[in-house]
């Protein structure tokens, strides 16, 4: 369906949602629910698409932080607008939402409709298809904060983006060689090398040390790196790096959390910054979403591939981004 397509404003009592009553994939099931009431400051949303996450898996797994169950999942969510108490949105505008609780604290967008804080609704226009768009916004988000706050990534510059298959990875790589950065990208898998050279990305085989591989081609090490496989790489990814260069920690595709027995001076090569990054929807300006989504339609940028999933199968979604089935971002389809 094309993004286009306006809201049904005959909206039905109650809607299809995935909610987790329970820590475990087994316990992510399809129900019937009544579709929310948004309260002034909040909108309701009809969502067209929702991406798939990390964080949704944390969440299913039992590693997140402030859950509450049982909760509909979905950090992020794009459709249109259904009913604002306020009257600031118009029925019908097309919007994207990410973060500030979604999917934890209130429920997200592994639904027909969602409802959320008018101050996390992005607006934007687009003919793309629904799937295309719900592949964007917090991948977006993490990418652009990640190159701009993270790194102070700067055109020319050379860049190591160590996960360089995952969603986010192939982001960050996309718009660092849109800025034109020399940008070298990690996989675990010669497949994914495949894919990042054919998208014009150094790709470098990961088997647990990359840093000689990249000083190869940089003896000095790079500029930036962003970190997205976690603690377990993170030593070899400082170590290639180059003086007055920055690292930024933004994923834990390992799930490995915390260093244990964090020591400075051991951990930290000379001269060698170490940053973080993580944001929500006052992070992403409109401007860039629509930028990015205009890019895409035009042909000009391509960040990932995508693979769809109709709501009824979010649990086998769910497991293919366990097992990293795919290589991209996946998307859910709730109509």
């Amino acid at each position: 369906m094309p993004a286009s397509s306006s809201t049904d404003r005959s909206t039905a009592a109650t809607m299809r949602a995935a909610v987790l009553t329970g820590i475990g994939v087994e316990n992510l099931r399809i129900v019937n629910l009544p579709v929310p009431e948004p309260a002034p400051g909040w909108v309701r949303i009809k969502v067209m698409a929702f991406g798939l996450n990390r964080s949704e898996y944390h969440s299913v797994t039992g590693q997140a932080e402030g859950m509450t169950l049982p909760r509909v999942l979905g950090i992020e969510a794009v459709g249109v607008v259904d009913l604002d108490p306020d009257g600031t949105l118009a029925p019908g505008a097309q919007v994207a939402t990410l973060m500030g609780g979604m999917g934890r604290i209130f429920d997200g967008g592994y639904a027909q409709y969602t409802v959320v804080p008018s101050e996390q609704v992005i607006p934007f226009s687009s003919d793309l298809p629904w799937e295309v768009i719900g592949s964007v916004p917090e991948t977006l988000q993490t990418a652009h904060g990640s190159l701009t706050t993270g790194l102070d990534l700067q055109p020319g510059q050379s860049l190591l983006v160590r996960g360089g298959t995952s969603a986010l990875g192939l982001a960050a790589a996309a718009l660092a060689a849109e800025k034109g950065c020399r940008v070298y990208a990690t996989s675990r898998r010669p497949e994914g090398c495949e894919l990042l050279a054919s998208r014009g990305i150094t790709a470098l085989l990961d088997d647990g040390s990359v840093a000689p591989q990249v000083r190869e081609a940089e003896p000095n090490g790079v500029h930036a790196a962003l970190e997205l496989v976690g603690v377990p790489a993170l030593r070899d990814t400082l170590a290639a790096t180059a003086v007055h260069g920055t690292v930024c920690f933004s994923g834990m595709l390992s799930d490995a959390w915390a260093i244990p027995e964090f020591y400075p001076l051991e951990w930290l090569p000379f001269g060698v910054r170490l940053t973080a990054y993580s944001g929500g929807a006052e992070s992403l300006p409109a401007a860039e979403l629509q930028r990015v989504l205009d890019a895409i339609a035009s042909g000009t940028l391509d960040l990932l591939p995508i693979h769809a999933y109709p709501l009824e199968d979010i649990a086998r979604a769910q497991r293919d981004m366990a097992a990293g089935t795919h290589i991209g971002k996946l998307v859910g389809l709730p109509w």
